[in-house]
Protein backbone atom coordinates (compact mmCIF):
# COMPACT_ATOMS: atom_id res chain seq x y z
CA UNK A 1 0.00 0.00 0.00
CA UNK A 2 1.31 3.54 -0.65
CA UNK A 3 2.11 6.05 1.81
CA UNK A 4 -1.23 8.87 2.28
CA UNK A 5 -0.90 10.89 -0.91
CA UNK A 6 -1.33 14.23 2.05
CA UNK A 7 2.12 16.25 2.71
CA UNK A 8 4.55 14.21 5.10
CA UNK A 9 5.85 15.96 8.40
CA UNK A 10 9.21 14.84 9.03
CA UNK A 11 10.66 15.45 12.85
CA UNK A 12 14.42 15.31 12.85
CA UNK A 13 14.90 15.55 9.10
CA UNK A 14 18.54 16.27 9.42
CA UNK A 15 19.65 13.30 11.34
CA UNK A 16 20.89 9.83 10.63
CA UNK A 17 17.28 7.95 9.91
CA UNK A 18 15.69 10.95 9.39
CA UNK A 19 17.70 12.19 6.11
CA UNK A 20 17.70 8.84 4.91
CA UNK A 21 13.93 8.46 5.06
CA UNK A 22 13.48 12.03 3.13
CA UNK A 23 16.45 10.55 0.88
CA UNK A 24 14.31 7.56 0.39
CA UNK A 25 10.87 9.28 -0.24
CA UNK A 26 12.04 11.55 -2.91
CA UNK A 27 13.41 8.20 -5.06
CA UNK A 28 9.45 7.59 -4.39
CA UNK A 29 8.71 10.95 -6.39
CA UNK A 30 7.24 12.65 -2.89
CA UNK A 31 8.52 15.84 -2.22
CA UNK A 32 5.59 17.32 -0.56
CA UNK A 33 7.78 17.13 2.81
CA UNK A 34 7.95 19.60 5.66
CA UNK A 35 11.19 19.26 7.34
CA UNK A 36 11.67 20.17 11.05
CA UNK A 37 14.76 19.84 13.29
CA UNK A 38 17.40 21.56 15.21
CA UNK A 39 20.17 22.37 13.27
CA UNK A 40 22.28 24.15 16.01
CA UNK A 41 26.26 24.54 15.21
CA UNK A 42 27.18 21.52 14.34
CA UNK A 43 27.24 20.16 10.26
CA UNK A 44 24.02 17.67 10.40
CA UNK A 45 22.90 20.63 7.97
CA UNK A 46 24.75 19.04 5.33
CA UNK A 47 22.51 16.23 5.24
CA UNK A 48 19.32 18.55 4.14
CA UNK A 49 21.38 19.66 1.17
CA UNK A 50 21.00 17.36 -1.40
CA UNK A 51 17.59 16.39 -0.33
CA UNK A 52 14.31 17.64 -1.91
CA UNK A 53 11.31 19.24 0.61
CA UNK A 54 8.75 21.42 0.46
CA UNK A 55 9.49 23.25 3.64
CA UNK A 56 11.76 23.87 6.60
CA UNK A 57 11.15 24.82 9.88
CA UNK A 58 12.92 24.66 13.55
CA UNK A 59 11.62 21.79 15.85
CA UNK A 60 10.87 24.47 18.19
CA UNK A 61 8.67 26.45 16.67
CA UNK A 62 6.43 23.31 15.65
CA UNK A 63 4.32 22.88 18.57
CA UNK A 64 3.23 26.89 18.22
CA UNK A 65 2.15 26.19 14.37
CA UNK A 66 0.47 22.70 14.64
CA UNK A 67 -2.65 24.57 13.78
CA UNK A 68 -1.41 26.54 11.29
CA UNK A 69 -2.57 26.44 7.42
CA UNK A 70 0.94 25.80 7.38
CA UNK A 71 0.56 22.33 8.36
CA UNK A 72 -3.18 21.51 8.15
CA UNK A 73 -2.70 19.19 5.15
CA UNK A 74 -0.52 16.74 6.91
CA UNK A 75 -1.06 13.19 6.42
CA UNK A 76 1.89 11.96 7.95
CA UNK A 77 4.16 12.44 10.65
CA UNK A 78 7.27 10.36 11.20
CA UNK A 79 8.66 11.64 14.73
CA UNK A 80 12.44 11.15 14.46
CA UNK A 81 13.47 13.82 16.50
CA UNK A 82 14.92 13.32 19.48
CA UNK A 83 18.01 13.87 22.07
CA UNK A 84 19.21 10.52 21.28
CA UNK A 85 22.04 10.56 23.63
CA UNK A 86 22.26 7.95 26.21
CA UNK A 87 25.12 9.93 28.34
CA UNK A 88 22.79 13.01 28.32
CA UNK A 89 22.05 13.22 32.23
CA UNK A 90 19.59 16.32 32.48
CA UNK A 91 16.97 14.32 32.70
CA UNK A 92 15.03 17.60 32.75
CA UNK A 93 15.75 18.57 29.19
CA UNK A 94 15.06 14.58 28.02
CA UNK A 95 11.83 14.67 29.33
CA UNK A 96 10.85 17.83 27.95
CA UNK A 97 12.63 16.68 24.73
CA UNK A 98 11.48 13.05 24.24
CA UNK A 99 8.96 12.60 26.37
CA UNK A 100 6.33 15.98 26.43
CA UNK A 101 7.57 17.12 22.43
CA UNK A 102 5.84 13.38 21.43
CA UNK A 103 3.13 13.34 23.69
CA UNK A 104 1.72 16.71 22.35
CA UNK A 105 2.48 16.13 18.81
CA UNK A 106 0.58 12.59 18.87
CA UNK A 107 -2.11 14.16 20.58
CA UNK A 108 -2.19 16.71 17.59
CA UNK A 109 -1.95 13.88 14.74
CA UNK A 110 -4.54 11.47 16.44
CA UNK A 111 -7.12 14.50 16.58
CA UNK A 112 -6.65 14.89 13.02
CA UNK A 113 -6.74 11.87 12.14
CA UNK A 114 -3.17 11.39 10.85
CA UNK A 115 -0.85 8.82 10.57
CA UNK A 116 1.59 9.09 13.46
CA UNK A 117 4.64 6.55 13.28
CA UNK A 118 7.59 7.49 15.90
CA UNK A 119 10.77 6.68 17.20
CA UNK A 120 11.11 4.49 20.60
CA UNK A 121 14.12 2.89 21.06
CA UNK A 122 15.56 -0.78 21.95
CA UNK A 123 17.25 1.01 25.02
CA UNK A 124 13.67 0.86 26.54
CA UNK A 125 14.63 -2.82 27.30
CA UNK A 126 17.44 -2.02 29.75
CA UNK A 127 19.81 -5.42 29.82
CA UNK A 128 17.51 -7.54 28.19
CA UNK A 129 17.00 -9.63 31.51
CA UNK A 130 12.93 -8.96 31.11
CA UNK A 131 13.08 -10.22 27.42
CA UNK A 132 12.75 -7.99 23.79
CA UNK A 133 9.70 -8.32 23.16
CA UNK A 134 7.56 -5.48 21.19
CA UNK A 135 4.14 -5.35 21.14
CA UNK A 136 2.60 -3.77 24.24
CA UNK A 137 2.04 -6.66 26.91
CA UNK A 138 3.87 -6.49 29.79
CA UNK A 139 6.31 -3.16 28.38
CA UNK A 140 5.82 -2.31 32.60
CA UNK A 141 8.55 -4.64 33.69
CA UNK A 142 11.31 -3.16 30.97
CA UNK A 143 13.99 -0.82 33.25
CA UNK A 144 16.09 1.05 30.95
CA UNK A 145 19.88 1.46 31.95
CA UNK A 146 19.70 5.78 31.01
CA UNK A 147 18.19 7.92 31.27
CA UNK A 148 17.38 8.52 27.44
CA UNK A 149 15.90 4.86 27.18
CA UNK A 150 13.53 5.79 30.21
CA UNK A 151 12.10 9.09 28.69
CA UNK A 152 11.65 6.84 25.15
CA UNK A 153 10.07 4.43 27.54
CA UNK A 154 8.05 6.80 29.28
CA UNK A 155 6.08 7.74 26.16
CA UNK A 156 5.55 4.03 25.53
CA UNK A 157 4.00 3.77 28.59
CA UNK A 158 1.62 6.87 28.22
CA UNK A 159 0.82 5.59 24.99
CA UNK A 160 -0.57 2.35 26.18
CA UNK A 161 -2.02 4.02 28.96
CA UNK A 162 -4.39 6.40 26.71
CA UNK A 163 -5.21 3.46 24.23
CA UNK A 164 -3.02 4.91 21.63
CA UNK A 165 -0.97 2.04 20.37
CA UNK A 166 -4.27 1.05 18.50
CA UNK A 167 -3.62 3.64 16.28
CA UNK A 168 0.16 5.06 16.22
CA UNK A 169 3.26 3.08 15.73
CA UNK A 170 6.24 3.16 17.47
CA UNK A 171 9.54 1.59 16.45
CA UNK A 172 12.09 -0.02 18.95
CA UNK A 173 15.78 0.90 16.53
CA UNK A 174 18.58 -1.26 17.48
CA UNK A 175 21.89 -0.26 16.47
CA UNK A 176 21.02 1.47 12.90
CA UNK A 177 24.37 2.99 11.48
CA UNK A 178 25.14 4.39 8.23
CA UNK A 179 25.23 7.74 6.15
CA UNK A 180 24.55 10.52 7.59
CA UNK A 181 26.09 10.51 10.80
CA UNK A 182 29.04 12.64 11.03
CA UNK A 183 27.60 15.10 13.06
CA UNK A 184 27.00 13.27 15.96
CA UNK A 185 30.40 12.86 17.95
CA UNK A 186 30.58 10.62 20.47
CA UNK A 187 27.18 8.88 19.35
CA UNK A 188 28.29 7.96 15.81
CA UNK A 189 29.00 4.16 15.10
CA UNK A 190 31.53 2.15 15.74
CA UNK A 191 31.98 1.76 12.12
CA UNK A 192 32.14 5.37 11.65
CA UNK A 193 34.56 6.37 14.47
CA UNK A 194 36.57 2.85 13.26
CA UNK A 195 36.56 4.48 9.97
CA UNK A 196 38.51 7.09 11.17
CA UNK A 197 40.71 5.11 13.54
CA UNK A 198 42.15 2.69 10.42
CA UNK A 199 42.97 5.33 8.32
CA UNK A 200 44.92 7.46 10.67
CA UNK A 201 46.20 4.24 12.59
CA UNK A 202 45.52 1.09 10.57
CA UNK A 203 44.30 -0.61 13.91
CA UNK A 204 40.55 0.18 15.56
CA UNK A 205 39.80 0.19 19.51
CA UNK A 206 37.27 -2.13 20.95
CA UNK A 207 36.28 -1.65 24.37
CA UNK A 208 37.64 -4.87 26.78
CA UNK A 209 34.83 -7.31 28.14
CA UNK A 210 33.67 -7.08 31.74
CA UNK A 211 31.52 -9.73 31.71
CA UNK A 212 32.33 -13.61 32.20
CA UNK A 213 30.56 -14.39 29.15
CA UNK A 214 31.58 -12.48 26.74
CA UNK A 215 35.42 -12.12 25.40
CA UNK A 216 36.93 -8.78 24.68
CA UNK A 217 34.95 -7.74 21.51
CA UNK A 218 32.46 -10.32 21.86
CA UNK A 219 29.76 -8.21 23.06
CA UNK A 220 27.02 -8.61 20.46
CA UNK A 221 24.63 -6.18 19.21
CA UNK A 222 21.85 -6.20 16.50
CA UNK A 223 23.53 -3.86 14.30
CA UNK A 224 21.05 -2.25 11.84
CA UNK A 225 21.98 -0.57 8.51
CA UNK A 226 20.21 2.73 8.49
CA UNK A 227 19.18 1.75 4.71
CA UNK A 228 16.55 -1.28 5.87
CA UNK A 229 16.06 0.52 8.81
CA UNK A 230 14.06 3.08 6.59
CA UNK A 231 12.76 0.34 4.05
CA UNK A 232 11.14 -0.95 7.49
CA UNK A 233 9.78 2.58 8.68
CA UNK A 234 8.05 3.36 5.43
CA UNK A 235 6.98 -0.04 5.04
CA UNK A 236 4.87 0.29 8.42
CA UNK A 237 3.57 3.70 7.73
CA UNK A 238 2.07 2.73 4.43
CA UNK A 239 0.59 -0.59 5.76
CA UNK A 240 -2.64 -0.34 7.05
CA UNK A 241 -3.72 -2.45 10.91
CA UNK A 242 0.14 -1.70 11.42
CA UNK A 243 -0.35 -0.07 15.00
CA UNK A 244 1.45 -0.84 18.14
CA UNK A 245 5.15 -1.48 18.63
CA UNK A 246 7.66 -2.83 16.62
CA UNK A 247 11.27 -3.44 17.11
CA UNK A 248 13.27 -2.58 14.19
CA UNK A 249 16.72 -4.41 13.46
CA UNK A 250 18.35 -6.97 11.55
CA UNK A 251 16.81 -9.87 13.65
CA UNK A 252 20.49 -11.32 14.04
CA UNK A 253 23.48 -10.54 16.30
CA UNK A 254 26.81 -9.68 15.76
CA UNK A 255 30.08 -9.08 17.94
CA UNK A 256 32.02 -6.14 17.28
CA UNK A 257 34.93 -7.66 16.14
CA UNK A 258 32.35 -9.39 13.07
CA UNK A 259 31.32 -5.42 12.66
CA UNK A 260 34.42 -4.42 12.05
CA UNK A 261 36.73 -6.73 10.14
CA UNK A 262 34.50 -6.20 6.92
CA UNK A 263 35.53 -2.65 7.06
CA UNK A 264 39.74 -3.58 7.32
CA UNK A 265 38.89 -5.92 4.15
CA UNK A 266 37.36 -2.89 2.39
CA UNK A 267 40.10 -1.11 2.59
CA UNK A 268 42.68 -4.19 2.23
CA UNK A 269 44.38 -3.44 5.46
CA UNK A 270 44.68 -6.91 8.31
CA UNK A 271 42.74 -6.66 10.78
CA UNK A 272 43.79 -4.90 13.94
CA UNK A 273 42.33 -4.50 16.71
CA UNK A 274 43.24 -3.12 20.39
CA UNK A 275 40.82 -3.20 23.06
CA UNK A 276 40.62 -0.64 25.76
CA UNK A 277 38.81 -0.11 29.40
CA UNK A 278 35.04 0.56 29.47
CA UNK A 279 34.67 3.82 30.47
CA UNK A 280 33.50 4.77 33.72
CA UNK A 281 30.31 6.45 32.34
CA UNK A 282 28.85 3.08 31.24
CA UNK A 283 30.01 0.91 33.96
CA UNK A 284 27.20 -0.93 35.11
CA UNK A 285 25.25 1.05 31.99
CA UNK A 286 26.71 -1.44 28.95
CA UNK A 287 24.59 -3.30 27.34
CA UNK A 288 26.42 -6.90 25.93
CA UNK A 289 23.89 -8.27 24.34
CA UNK A 290 21.04 -7.02 21.75
CA UNK A 291 18.94 -8.69 19.12
CA UNK A 292 15.58 -7.62 18.06
CA UNK A 293 13.05 -10.29 17.61
CA UNK A 294 11.18 -8.84 14.04
CA UNK A 295 8.56 -12.05 13.77
CA UNK A 296 5.37 -8.86 14.13
CA UNK A 297 7.80 -6.95 11.49
CA UNK A 298 8.00 -9.99 9.22
CA UNK A 299 3.92 -10.65 9.75
CA UNK A 300 3.21 -7.04 8.59
CA UNK A 301 5.21 -8.71 5.03
CA UNK A 302 8.26 -7.04 5.13
CA UNK A 303 10.68 -9.41 3.73
CA UNK A 304 13.91 -7.19 4.67
CA UNK A 305 16.75 -7.01 5.50
CA UNK A 306 18.13 -6.47 2.55
CA UNK A 307 21.86 -5.89 3.46
CA UNK A 308 23.92 -8.92 5.08
CA UNK A 309 26.18 -7.01 7.82
CA UNK A 310 29.18 -7.88 5.81
CA UNK A 311 27.59 -6.17 2.68
CA UNK A 312 26.16 -2.97 4.88
CA UNK A 313 29.09 -2.06 6.26
CA UNK A 314 31.26 -2.38 2.34
CA UNK A 315 28.59 -0.53 1.18
CA UNK A 316 28.91 2.54 3.48
CA UNK A 317 32.66 2.37 3.10
CA UNK A 318 32.65 1.77 -0.89
CA UNK A 319 29.76 4.12 -1.37
CA UNK A 320 29.52 7.14 1.75
CA UNK A 321 32.74 6.85 3.63
CA UNK A 322 35.44 6.55 0.95
CA UNK A 323 33.64 9.18 -1.41
CA UNK A 324 33.65 11.85 1.68
CA UNK A 325 29.38 11.67 1.33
Amino acid sequence: MPLSEKPILVTGGSGLIGSALISALNVMGREDIIVTDLLGTDQRWKNLVPLRFSDYLEADQLLSVLESTRLRDVGTIFHLGACSATTETDASYLIRNNFEYTRLLAEWALQGQRRFVYASSAATYGDGSQGMEDGEDGIERYRPLNMYGYSKHLFDLHAKKRGWLSHITGLKYFNVYGPGEAHKGDMRSVVHKAYGQIKDTGTVQLFRSEHPDYADGGQMRDFFYVKDAVDATIHLAATPGAPGLFNLGSGMASTWIELVTPLFQELGLPVNIQFVGLPAALRGKYQYYTCADISRLRSTGWTGPHFTLDSAVRDYVSQHLIQGH
